[in-house]
C-alpha cells in the first residue's frame, strides 16, 4: 500500500514485500517499527543501516517509528550515550514518533514475570552461572533440569519478591522460564528472564536491583508499543522462538520479529566491545575519532548524512551476511561532496616560486569558481603576488616524457591566474630544490587571455604573503587488513600505523571563513572538513577522502 507519490523506483526488498502484503490484505492499516539501541556506546555504520531501514519503512509506508532505548543493563549505560544516539539519528535525517525506554516498562515487565510464575511457567533458580551452563547440555545432547525447577508457585513468588527487595547478592539467583531442557533450540532451554544487579540505573536510580534480560524485555516492549514489524539482524533469528513463546504465554499484543543480514564493512570493526577497547586504551582519540566507524566519527571526518543514507540504500537489505567494501562508502561521500563542496587551493608540501617579473609589494586579485558543479555558488577572489607556493611534486628538475607540470623551460597555468615559465631554480647544500624562479606571461590571465598560448598543465598555488597556515590531518583506514576480527591474535595487532599523519598546510585566505564541519575540496588533494579542534589561532582540517580510490589503485 504505497501511496501514489511514493512509488518505488526499484523493486521492493523482502521486508518491504511482507509489509506491502500485510497492508494490502488489511492485516494492518499502518505499520509501527522501532529502533532499539542499547545506550552503552556510540552508534556505528551498522546501526546506520538499521536506522535507515526502520525509519525508511515508515517513510515509504503509512505508519511511524519509535526510538526505544534498551536500557536493561545499568552497569554499561550512560546518559552521554543516550544524547549522542539521539543526535546521530536526527543528523541522519530522521525523527521518531515516541521516545521510549525499556526502563519505562520495568513495572509492567515485573508484572509479566509474576504472571509467568503464577502459571507455573517461571521459577527462581539458585544455581550459579557455571552450573546453569553445565546443565544446559549441548546442541547434540539434551540439558538436565535444575534442582530448583520444581519449586512451588508460592516459594517462587516469595523468592522473586526477595530478589526485588535486594535480599540477595548479585549472581546468587535468577528467574528462569520453564520451557524444555531438551529443546532443539538451546535458547529455549529454560532461558534466564531476570538477574540481580545492585547498580545505579541512569533513569530509575536505585529503585530496582533486578533487571530483565534482553530476550524478556525485547518482545514485551514491542508488544506494549504495538510494534507491527520488529526488525532485527540475523543473529536474533534463533531468539524468535522465545520471542513468540513469551508473547503467547503472556497473552499480549502479537508483534512479529523479522530478521535481515547485517552488512560487515572491511578494514574496520563494528563490535561495540572492540570499539570501546580502542577508546579506553588510547588507540584513537575518542568515540568520535574520524578513523572510527561511528556515525559521530564519520560526521567529524566530513561524511555527509546523504552519503551514509545513499550507502545504506545501495547495499540494500538481504537474508545473507556478506562483507561490503568500504570503498563503496568512500565512493558515496565523494559523489555527494563533489556536488556541494566549495573548492579551495591548499598547498600541503610547499615549494616557493618567485615570479621575477612581477613587481614586489603588489597584490593582484584573481578569480576562480567556487564549485564548477554548482554555478550558483559563484566566484571568489584570490590574491596573487610575486612569491607563491606550489606543491613540491609539481616541479621536476629532469621531467619524464609525459610530465606536464613545471620544469626548466616549461610553461604551466596557475589556476585562475597566469601562465608562468620556469627559468631557473635554487638548491641547498644537500641538493634539495628550495626555490623555483619563473616569469609570468603578460596578457595570459585566466578569463582575459589573449596570448594564444596553450599549456597542458594547470597547478594550484597559494600566495606566500597571504597564505593561512593550517593543521591538516590526513586520515586513512584504521586497519591494514580487510577483516581484522578474523585474523590470528589480537585484532589491535592489525591497526594501520599510517592511519593518521598531521602536517602543516598553506591555504588561500578564503578558507579562513570556513565554518565548523563545513566541507571543501582542496584542489587536486581531496575532500576536507573543518574540525571542532579549530581555534581562532589555528584552523584544523580533516581529510574526509582522497579524490579517487587510492587503495584500489594500490591493490591493482
Amino acid at each position: 500500500m504505497i501511496t501514489e507519490d511514493k512509488k518505488e523506483e526499484k523493486s521492493l526488498n523482502f521486508i518491504e514485500e511482507i509489509i506491502d502484503a500485510d497492508l494490502q490484505s488489511g492485516k494492518y492499516t499502518q505499520i509501527i517499527t522501532r529502533f532499539p539501541p542499547e545506550p552503552n556506546g556510540y552508534l556505528h555504520i551498522g546501526h546506520a543501516t538499521s536506522i535507515c531501514l526502520n525509519f525508511g519503512l515508515t517513510k515509504k509506508f503509512p505508519g511511524y517509528t519509535n526510538l526505544r532505548f534498551d536500557d536493561t543493563n545499568p552497569v554499561t549505560e550512560d546518559t552521554e550515550y543516550v544524547e549522542n544516539i539521539k543526535n546521530d539519528i536526527r543528523w541522519l535525517g530522521f525523527e521518531w514518533e515516541n521516545e521510549n525506554y525499556a526502563s519505562d516498562y520495568f513495572d509492567t515487565l515485573y508484572g509479566y514475570a509474576i504472571k509467568l510464575i503464577n502459571e507455573g511457567l517461571a521459577y527462581v533458580d539458585d544455581s550459579t552461572s557455571e552450573e546453569i551452563a553445565t546443565l544446559k547440555g549441548t546442541p547434540t545432547e539434551p540439558g538436565k533440569d535444575s534442582p530448583y525447577r520444581n519449586r512451588s508457585v508460592e516459594e517462587n513468588l516469595a523468592l522473586f519478591e526477595q530478589m526485588k527487595n535486594g535480599d540477595f547478592p548479585d549472581g546468587s539467583r535468577t528467574l528462569r522460564a520453564k520451557i524444555d531442557m531438551a529443546h532443539i533450540n538451546m535458547l529455549m532451554r529454560d532461558p534466564i528472564l531476570y538477574r540481580i544487579k545492585h547498580a545505579h540505573h541512569h533513569r530509575t536510580g536505585n529503585k530496582w536491583c533486578i533487571y530483565p534480560m534482553y530476550d524478556f524485555a525485547h518482545g514485551q516492549s514491542d508488544a506494549i508499543e504495538t510494534v507491527t514489524h520488529s526488525i532485527c539482524t540475523l543473529e536474533f533469528a534463533p531468539h524468535r522462538e522465545l520471542y513468540d513463546w513469551l508473547i503467547e504465554k503472556l497473552g499480549i499484543y502479537t508483534s512479529h520479529q523479522y530478521e535481515f543480514a547485517r552488512r560487515n564493512l572491511n578494514y574496520t570493526v563494528t563490535s561495540k566491545r572492540k570499539l570501546l577497547q580502542l577508546v579506553q586504551e588510547g588507540h584513537v582519540s575518542g568515540w568520535d575519532d574520524p578513523r572510527m566507524p561511528t556515525i559521530s566519527g564519520m560526521r567529524r571526518r566530513g561524511y555527509t548524512a546523504f552519503s551514509i543514507r545513499d550507502f545504506c540504500d545501495r547495499i540494500g537489505v538481504a537474508k545473507r551476511e556478506n562483507m561490503v567494501d568500504v570503498g563503496l562508502l568512500e565512493f558515496c561521500v565523494r559523489e555527494d561532496l563533489n556536488k556541494q563542496a566549495l573548492r579551495r587551493m591548499v598547498v600541503l608540501d610547499p615549494l616557493k616560486v618567485v615570479i621575477t617579473n612581477f613587481p614586489e609589494g603588489v597584490t593582484e586579485m584573481c578569480h576562480s569558481e567556487n564549485n564548477p558543479e554548482d554555478i550558483s555558488t559563484g566566484n571568489r577572489e584570490i590574491p596573487f603576488s610575486r612569491e607563491i607556493f606550489i606543491e613540491k611534486e609539481d616541479f621536476m628538475e629532469v621531467p619524464s616524457k609525459k610530465y606536464f607540470r613545471l620544469a626548466p623551460g616549461k610553461m604551466v597555468r596557475l589556476k585562475g591566474a597566469y601562465i608562468i615559465q620556469c627559468d631557473d631554480f635554487v638548491k641547498d647544500e644537500n641538493g634539495d630544490i628550495t626555490e623555483v624562479r619563473c616569469t609570468y606571461i603578460e596578457n595570459s590571465k585566466s578569463g582575459q587571455d589573449t596570448t594564444g598560448i596553450n599549456v597542458k598543465g594547470t597547478l594550484h598555488w597559494v600566495s606566500a604573503a597571504h597564505a593561512a597556515e593550517i593543521e591538516v590531518r590526513l586520515y586513512d583506514r584504521l586497519f591494514s587488513v580487510e577483516d581484522p576480527s578474523s585474523e590470528e591474535g589480537d585484532f589491535k595487532d592489525y591497526l594501520n600505523p599510517d592511519s593518521l599523519h598531521v602536517i602543516t598546510g598553506y591555504a588561500e585566505p578564503a578558507l579562513l571563513e570556513a565554518k565548523e564541519g563545513e566541507s571543501f575540496q582542496f584542489l587536486r588533494k581531496g575532500y576536507f572538513a573543518k574540525d571542532p579542534d579549530s581555534t581562532a589561532d589555528k584552523l584544523v582540517f580533516n581529510r574526509t577522502s582522497t579524490l579517487r580510490d587510492n587503495w584500489a589503485k594500490a591493490a591493482n
